[in-house]
């Protein structure tokens, strides 16, 4: 059963939508009304309400109703499995409120089309979208800045300048709180939580004895603070984050069981990338249980499932782990093989982590402008 949603945001959208001084201005109250749902992980309910927007859309067309509801469905598409379907409707709210002049559509539309960017790991598409977002942003913007900020911060995290994204991590906590925006507010805690978990998996992987921080904290602030305001978007991320942690801290059994229960629903919703990686991890809570076969088992379906177009961080780690696990296993030269490629692929992260720093520098996205 699905949390109840405590949100400023929804009740300040149910107030403004039963004070809608037309059908038109209440409909595109509604769609951002689904939006929230949407991100919240109200899947069902939101695609009800889109439905019937959509159905009104079709017998009273307008443009700014449309460009709402084309971004709706791409906030839909992209909560439901992560698919490239997400930023093609993205772009196409955007394309409909640059023409019908409707900037409120517009700067959202652009912010989400700068995180699709990140998430893609496409740099120029990022930087090309953050830039025109700032460029027509305007103080009140909450949920575009907030969202930009993420994506932005996120991207500097990714290039290894903490400060600098600490930044824009406190800009997007800003926005978020100022429109009592709570599922914002989760995606932050998330996201920044995950990002600090990569990194401590990779120091893991190359200083196997180097003591660690205890991220337990935050993985476990993500899920309370999601039970108290009802927000439940791609819950199984989370339990997937704590395992991670959990096998650094050479919790074996507790990761082992979370990621039985919840890595295939995530493969299954469009999270394959992870697959591989993931997998390798739960070779090695095998080979530390002792659980040889099964162990054997999960490295051959991680080497099965490592996508050549995956993040390199990603191939990285889990060449590094797989290393780990066949050497356990007593096959060495493969244990070799895999060491090296991962060095090879640590080596690339290292190159494109300067590249990013670069770029994001010369672009003048280090620091917010406002």
């Amino acid at each position: 059963m699905q949390m109840p949603i405590r949100s400023r945001l929804l009740q300040q959208l149910d107030q403004q939508i039963a004070a809608a001084g037309s059908l038109l201005d209440a409909a595109c109250l509604r769609a951002q009304r689904a939006m929230l749902l949407t991100r919240h992980g109200h899947l069902s309910q939101a695609r009800e309400q889109l439905t019937q927007l959509h159905q009104q859309a079709f017998q009273h067309p307008n443009a700014k109703l449309g460009a709402w509801l084309h971004l709706a469905e791409g906030l839909m598409s992209y909560y439901t499995d992560f698919g490239v379907a997400a930023r093609d409707k993205v772009q196409r709210a955007q394309a409909m409120a640059r023409a019908a002049d409707q900037r409120d559509v517009d700067v959202l539309a652009t912010a989400w089309l700068a995180h699709l960017a990140y998430v893609g790991h496409d740099l120029q598409g990022l930087v090309e979208q953050a830039k025109a977002c700032l460029a027509i942003a305007v103080p009140g913007d909450h949920q575009a800045l907030a969202r930009l900020s993420i994506a932005l911060g996120l991207a500097l995290h990714f290039a290894n300048r903490w400060e600098l994204a600490q930044v824009w991590y406190s800009l997007a906590r800003r926005e978020a709180s100022a429109d009592g925006d709570d599922a914002t507010t989760s995606a932050l805690m998330y996201n920044m939580a995950e990002m600090r978990t990569a990194q401590m998996r990779h120091e893991s992987l190359a200083y196997p004895t180097r003591p660690r921080p205890d991220l337990l904290l935050g993985a476990d602030s993500i899920r309370h603070y999601d039970a108290a305001v009802g927000a439940s978007a791609m819950s199984e991320l989370t339990p997937l984050l704590r395992a991670q942690v959990l096998v650094m801290q050479g919790e074996y059994e507790s990761a082992s069981q979370l990621y039985e229960e919840y890595l295939p629903q995530a493969m299954g919703r469009g999270l394959s990338r992870l697959g591989g990686n993931l997998l390798a991890d739960l070779a090695w809570c095998r080979v530390n249980l002792g659980q040889r076969e099964q162990a054997l088992a999960h490295a051959r379906d991680a080497e099965m499932e490592l996508d050549p177009r995956s993040d390199v961080d990603d191939r990285a780690a889990t060449h590094s782990r797989l290393a780990q696990v066949y050497e356990a296993l007593g096959e060495d030269l493969v244990s070799l093989t895999h060491a090296q490629t991962a060095q090879r692929e640590w080596a690339e992260f290292a190159a494109q982590q300067a590249h990013w720093a670069e770029r994001l520098d010369a672009a003048g996205l280090g620091r917010p402008p406002l």
